[in-house]
C-alpha cells in the first residue's frame, strides 16, 4: 500500500478539520477511511497526526472565541464518532495480562484524549476499562475496588480541574493501597511538576507516552 507523505497528512488534517467545523460527519469519516486507512496511513498516525492535532486546533479556536461552544461540541462529537468507527480497525498485540483503567476526573468533560489513550493501550495488548468523562472520585474508588486494575490512568485537560485530580488520586489510594497511577493531559502543560508532587507517573499529552509509561511501570 502507498505510504502517505507529510504534506498529504497535512492536507488530510486540514480537510478533516474543515469537515468538523462544517458538522459533516460523513465527509470526516470518508477522509479517515478512504484517504487514510485505504491509502496505507497507520491507524496510530490517523489518531495522533489527524484527529488529535485537529482537536488541538478546535480547542485553540474556542479559546480565542473564534468558534462558539456549540461549534466546539459539534466538532468534538465528530472526533468521538471517528474514534468509535476506527475502533474496529485497531491492530492488537497479544494480550499481556495487564489491566488498565482510564478515567477523566470529576468535572472534566474532554474525553477524546483519554479515549485515544485507551485505544493505544489496547493496541499494545492491555485489557482496558475506559470510564469516560466526569467520574466522581467516590464512584471511581468503588470501581477500583471491584475491578482491581494493575494501573489507573487519570486524564485532565483544563487546569481548573487539577484539584479534582488530587482528590481522585487520594480516593484511589484509599480504595486500593499501592495502586500504580499515571496522570496526563493538556493541563500538565501549565503544571509540569504536579506529577512529582502527587507521587505518580506522568504520561504527558501523547498516547504513546502512556503506553510507554504503562509498559515501564508494569514491567511489560
Amino acid at each position: 500500500m502507498l505510504q502517505q507523505t507529510e504534506p498529504s497528512l497535512t492536507t488530510l488534517r486540514e480537510q478533516y478539520l474543515a469537515a468538523q467545523l462544517a458538522g459533516n460527519r460523513r465527509e470526516a469519516l470518508r477522509l479517515l477511511v478512504d484517504e487514510g486507512l485505504l491509502r496505507g496511513v497507520p491507524l496510530q498516525t490517523l489518531h495522533l497526526e489527524v484527529i488529535q492535532l485537529a482537536q488541538y486546533e478546535i480547542g485553540r479556536l474556542w479559546q480565542e472565541n473564534i468558534i462558539s461552544v456549540a461549534q466546539e461540541h459539534l466538532a468534538t462529537s465528530i472526533s468521538q464518532l471517528a474514534l468509535a468507527h476506527l475502533y474496529r480497525h485497531l491492530p492488537r498485540d497479544p494480550d499481556n495480562g495487564k489491566l488498565v483503567m482510564v478515567s477523566c476526573v470529576q468535572g472534566e468533560l474532554h474525553e477524546v484524549g483519554a479515549r485515544m489513550a485507551s485505544d493505544f493501550l489496547e493496541m499494545a495488548g492491555f485489557d482496558v476499562r475506559f470510564l469516560g468523562a466526569n467520574v466522581p472520585p467516590e464512584h471511581l474508588a468503588r470501581m477500583l475496588r471491584e475491578v482491581r486494575p494493575d494501573l489507573l490512568a487519570l486524564s485532565v485537560t483544563m487546569t481548573y480541574h487539577l484539584p479534582q485530580l488530587r482528590e481522585a488520586v487520594n480516593h484511589a489510594r484509599e480504595a486500593v493501597p499501592g495502586i500504580a497511577i499515571a496522570v496526563g493531559g493538556l493541563a500538565f502543560r501549565w503544571a509540569p511538576d504536579l506529577e512529582q508532587d502527587l507521587g505518580v507517573s506522568f504520561f504527558g499529552r501523547d498516547a504513546r507516552e502512556l503506553v510507554a509509561t504503562a509498559c515501564r511501570t508494569l514491567g511489560v
